[in-house]
């Protein structure tokens, strides 16, 4: 196929698109009404399964489906960068420098990590009653172990961040989500259906059925990745040279 021809199709294809869009514009309620039917919706279905966060009962219940695409998307980004950023036979390690850091960047630094990490794991926790959950949290967790870079130097983030484990919590929380949804189709229900557990009381921990469990595999995911991704870009930026010392 030439690329006149590509080119064509392309056009063809985005005209017709464009114009479904646009078709689909003026059939939108008006703005600032009071009509919202999606909304209703999901909101009533978030109540009927006992989950204070519609947007949670939204990411790990009604459209748990297209969660599952997202987290796909990622741990597919995680494990193209491992295999891209790979140490290559005309490289070798350098032992990184030891970092001089200024006191009040330490102290700071030192200060905010254990309350950045632990409101990561709160925001994850708390995901099917409050505003935040897996993606949110997850990525704040994982953040927040990079501040003992800043803080102290990058010898001490590698203490506390095994790669290898980051790694394994990847593949087994992408594992887990999946499990869930096969559990559901065992049980007779839907994939991803929330029928494995009881909903529990509203505006508790244990409520909302699997929305806790997925949103907990989500978390973990996000924060082993987001620790993966940092970990080989800081290895290309810290410690890997190439044989040259270029």
């Amino acid at each position: 196929m030439s690329p006149r021809t590509r080119a064509w199709l392309v056009a063809v294809g985005g005209s017709g698109l464009a114009a479904l869009l646009v078709a689909a514009c003026f059939g939108l309620p008006e703005f600032g009404g009071d009509s919202h039917p999606y909304g209703d919706r999901a909101v009533e279905a978030s109540l009927a399964h006992r989950t204070a966060n519609t947007i949670a009962s939204v990411n790990f219940d009604q459209r748990a489906f297209d969660t599952l695409g997202e987290l796909t998307i990622l741990f597919a980004a995680v494990l193209g960068c491992v295999v891209l950023l790979r140490q290559t036979r005309d490289e070798h390690r350098a032992r990184p420098r030891p970092a001089e850091v200024d006191p009040p960047v330490r102290r700071y630094a030192l200060l905010v990590l254990p309350v950045a990490l632990l409101t990561g794991l709160y925001v994850v926790a708390h995901g099917q009653l409050s505003p935040g959950g897996g993606f949110q949290g997850g990525v704040v967790a994982a953040t927040a172990l990079h501040l003992l870079y800043l803080g102290a130097d990058y010898r001490a983030l590698e203490r506390v961040r095994p790669v290898g484990l980051y790694e394994v919590g990847d593949a087994v929380a992408v594992s887990a989500y999946l499990v869930t949804g096969v559990a559901a189709l065992l049980g007779g229900a839907a994939f991803l259906a929330n029928t494995l557990l009881p909903h529990g009381t509203f505006n508790t921990l244990s409520s909302g059925g699997t929305v806790p469990l997925l949103n907990a595999a989500v978390g973990m995911e996000v924060a082993c990745a987001v620790v993966v991704l940092l970990a080989r870009f800081l290895d290309q930026a810290v410690e890997i040279e190439e044989e040259s010392g270029t």
